[in-house]
């Protein structure tokens, strides 16, 4: 068996989860031919074909399927012996993955992440940026920051804050279309809302329907993208319903008006951002990123209006 039999291994899921040579060679920062030529090695290696190569894309063979399988496993206690014995001497060191949404992460775990590279230099750190639900034990990630009410799983939660969500509009806007003074109100006005999905937002908690059926007004602005849809309701577009963490600043500045047309039920809710990690002992690396971002947050958040 080859030295770097688990670097490969690491390699092959890699390629497996991107669905391309390319794709893998962009996480790894690599060239796509460096990342062909270690699946060549472990086809080699392991005399079987672990990929269906067409101009249009891979497919895994039956023996590729089975080694994925077992390669998720052996990969994830290998990080977990690391964690578990690097936490022993309490260093701050390796490689931190961690994934959050791409707003918070500019916002909130990058300066957080400077101040401890400059502490631990010998720390390194991969911040994966997505909206998507970030799974940290397939990921194989040490950290994965979620938002909302947390559903039942094996992985360990340490709550961050809570989650406030506001209703906002910039004055210009109000002053031009009014200030809605109930609910109802809201359904003659411009909104803004998530691009892609189904009511990401959460304006059926305020409306009792998705935004996009509120009625004479409804969406006028969609985006993918917490700073564009914060950006527009201070150009104007319309109403937004956003976190506090992604707008309160901007209410606190003057940019955006908090509306409140009831006592907001929508807030009731025991909803969190939460910090979520595998391992029930966490490493000397996690547990110095966990302190230093609930630090940096603090109580209440830096970001409430």
């Amino acid at each position: 068996m080859r030295p770097h039999f688990a670097e490969f291994l690491s390699t092959f899921v890699d390629v497996v989860r991107a669905g391309s040579f390319s794709g893998a060679a962009r996480r790894r920062a690599v060239t796509p031919s460096a990342i062909v030529r270690q699946i060549d090695t472990l086809e080699a290696d392991l005399g079987v074909a672990l990929l269906t190569r067409s101009t249009r894309a891979l497919t895994l063979t039956d023996a590729g399927r089975r080694l994925h399988e077992r390669a998720l496993r052996l990969l994830d206690e290998l990080a977990d012996t690391h964690a578990e014995v690097a936490a022993f001497d309490g260093s701050v060191s390796g490689t931190l993955r961690v994934a959050c949404f791409p707003t918070f992460g500019k916002r909130y775990v990058l300066p957080v992440v400077a101040a401890l590279q400059a502490e631990h230099p010998a720390l390194k750190v991969e911040l994966d940026l997505t909206e998507r639900l970030a799974d940290p034990v397939l990921e194989r990630l040490d950290v994965v920051v979620r938002m909302g009410a947390l559903t039942d799983s094996t992985l360990i939660a340490t709550r961050l804050a809570p989650l406030t969500r506001l209703l906002v509009a910039s004055p210009a806007y109000l002053a031009r279309a009014g200030s809605p003074d109930s609910v109802a109100d809201l359904a003659s006005h411009r909104l803004l809302d998530k691009l892609h999905g189904a009511d990401l937002l959460g304006w059926r908690d305020v409306l009792g329907c998705p935004a996009g059926h509120a009625g004479n007004g409804g969406v006028t602005f969609r985006s993918d993208d917490f700073e564009a849809l914060r950006a527009a309701a201070e150009a104007g577009l319309g109403i937004a319903f956003l976190s506090s963490w992604v707008v309160g600043p901007d209410v606190r500045s003057g940019k955006l008006v908090r509306l409140r047309p009831g006592d907001e039920p929508w807030n009731d809710a025991p909803d969190g951002i939460y910090l979520l990690r595998a391992l029930p002992k966490p490493s000397a690396k996690v547990r110095a990123f966990a302190e230093a971002l609930r630090t940096s947050i603090g109580s209440p958040p830096v970001w409430e209006p």
